[in-house]
């Protein structure tokens, strides 16, 4: 049996890779046999992508890339994983949860850098080989309320303290990438639930596990736990 393809998306700072760590854990504790990956990266080669693709300083600066050399590596690291990483996963009958997937390209490819979207939808589905995600969790909050966040965070966390080359664009980007989200969720409100990350973090924590154990079941992926029984 096919395995069961959850994606955490949303804009900076909305808390999507603390909440899916968060939900793999529990998943772990729960016996599901369950991948946790992320977008840009998953891969040795993905990896090194993100790393050209996100970095502010190095070598090769990345200032002045132009959307459709940005696009085309996305989709390269993207290629890679899918391929590597879960279509095996999935094949194996795991429960996949991965930080951003294709709908990272609609809206920050589409709506941020208003590329064209049904251009944008046709690569998404010759990269993924037709791969959607079975479940889309977006994480909603106002750009700038996520961006102060994520600055904390890494003040906080991170040795170099600074935000990302995508951290770092214009806050009317990022509300373009957010007015993309919700579109997207609108138009595939099957696939989508919405959170609104303004609630305290138990609480759509909890909310998300909760939507996320009913998926499973539904899906009738088994727990060890239940398979010993």
């Amino acid at each position: 049996m096919r395995g069961l393809f959850i994606t955490f998306e949303g804009c900076e700072g909305s808390g999507k890779s603390t909440h899916s760590e968060r939900i793999y854990q529990a998943l772990i504790r729960k016996g599901y046999p369950v991948l946790l990956t992320h977008e840009p990266g998953g891969t040795k080669i993905s990896d090194k992508i993100r790393e050209l693709l996100l970095t502010k300083e190095d070598v090769v600066s990345m200032d002045n890339i132009v959307p459709n050399a940005e696009l085309m590596l996305y989709l390269a690291s993207r290629a890679q994983h899918v391929e590597e990483l879960i279509i095996p996963a999935l094949k194996g009958g795991k429960v996949v949860l991965c930080d951003r997937f294709s709908d990272t390209t609609i809206a920050y490819q589409g709506y941020g850098r208003e590329l064209d979207l049904d251009v944008l939808y046709a690569f998404n589905n010759f990269i993924a080989h037709g791969l959607i995600p079975d479940h889309t969790i977006l994480l909603d909050i106002e750009p700038k309320v996520g961006i102060e966040r994520s600055k904390r965070l890494k003040k906080a966390y991170a040795s170099e303290g600074e935000l990302d080359r995508m951290e770092s664009q214009s806050i009317k980007f990022h509300n373009s990438v957010r007015k993309g989200y919700l579109e997207i969720a609108r138009k595939e409100s099957k696939r989508f639930q919405v959170y609104n990350t303004a609630k305290p973090v138990e609480d759509t924590y909890n909310e998300i596990l909760d939507h996320v154990i009913h998926l499973i079941q539904s899906h009738n992926v088994v727990s060890k736990d239940n398979r010993s029984k």
